[in-house]
């Protein structure tokens, strides 16, 4: 039943953002509290007409007009809202989404009490200077885009009497990526002839001088050096380094569908982790990179997130 009646309710398909909270999206009902004050003003005013108490009814009408004032100050609470935008970082599949949730009020007034609600989960909305945000942890199950379906923007201020709420239906999916495989072996062999050294503290080559930093060991201090220019002087090392890693779909071949993305997402989070530059080879699809760094890694992982569902190959 409540479903069918949110079917109603505006939005009825998904809407790009902002999407503005107008007298037509918002509605507004008694709360329990609500219900419990309306029956005690009806039993107050009932008993007032028997005994024929002046004084009595005139303190049921000022909590009657009261109320009634709540119910506008709490549609007054969302009218003008608009949510500006919604964004979160990618996160494993079995992680939580930290959903943030971008609003701006058009009209300086004060609101207070605004909660954001994405199904089971709710999260305060501050607004400071007519802006602010809201962050909702939502569950994730699987790879791919999350739809997060309708958010719920709600207040029951300023006295608890009537909750005020409207819904707001973002076109934009959010993207979930594979949970990486908790173990398995290591990363291939580099392949091509591109070898090269990185940065190591614990290298075999010196790279080159720099100045001494808070936290640098003293057995790294080049001391000759230092001496001759007046300053501390630390050794940074240079290892060498494998060639280009290629990350390889036929190189899983043994393993179940599903399994086999869980491997190739921890192999591109282990190639980050070191540091090394890969390439990402899937089927159907142009090589990705080689390349290394937080841009690359997305990509990776994006185009892993987005294997179809069922894939022969």
């Amino acid at each position: 039943m409540f479903q069918r009646l949110q079917q109603l309710a505006r939005p009825r398909a998904p809407e790009p953002l902002p999407a503005r909270l107008d007298r037509r999206r918002i509605y507004v009902l008694p709360t329990a509290f609500g219900l419990f004050f309306f029956v005690l003003l009806l039993t107050m005013g009932v008993g007032a007409l028997n005994y024929n108490n002046n004084p009595a009814l005139l303190l049921c009408l000022l909590l009657a007009g009261t109320a009634l004032a709540s119910l506008l100050h709490a549609h007054l609470q969302l009218s003008g809202l608009a949510v500006q935008a919604i964004d979160a970082e990618p996160v494993p599949a079995g992680h939580p989404l930290a959903l943030r949730v971008h609003a701006r009020a058009d009209v300086a007034r004060p609101r207070r009490g605004l909660e954001v609600r994405a199904g089971d989960t709710s999260a305060a909305l501050h607004l400071d200077d007519g802006a602010g945000e809201a962050v909702l942890e939502l569950p994730t199950a699987q790879r791919g885009w999350l739809d997060i379906g309708r958010l719920r923007i709600s207040t029951t201020r300023p006295l608890g009497l009537a909750r005020a709420w409207s819904w707001v239906w973002p076109d934009t999916p959010l993207l979930v990526y594979p949970a990486p495989e908790a173990h398995g072996p290591p990363l291939p062999e580099g392949a091509g002839d591109n070898a090269q050294a990185r940065l190591h503290a614990a290298g075999d080559d010196v790279h080159h001088l720099r100045n001494w930093r808070r936290g640098d060991s003293r057995r790294a201090i080049a001391w000759k050096p230092s001496a001759r220019r007046d300053q501390l002087l630390v050794r940074e090392y240079e290892q060498p380094q494998g060639a280009d890693v290629v990350i390889d779909w036929r190189g899983t071949a043994e393993l179940p569908y599903e399994a086999r993305i869980r491997r190739l997402a921890r192999w591109v989070d282990e190639a980050e982790r070191d540091q090394r530059r890969y390439v990402l080879r899937l089927p159907g699809q142009p090589a990705v990179g080689p390349a290394r760094g937080a841009l690359h890694r997305h990509a990776c992982l994006r185009a892993l997130a987005l294997l179809p569902e069922a894939m022969h190959g």
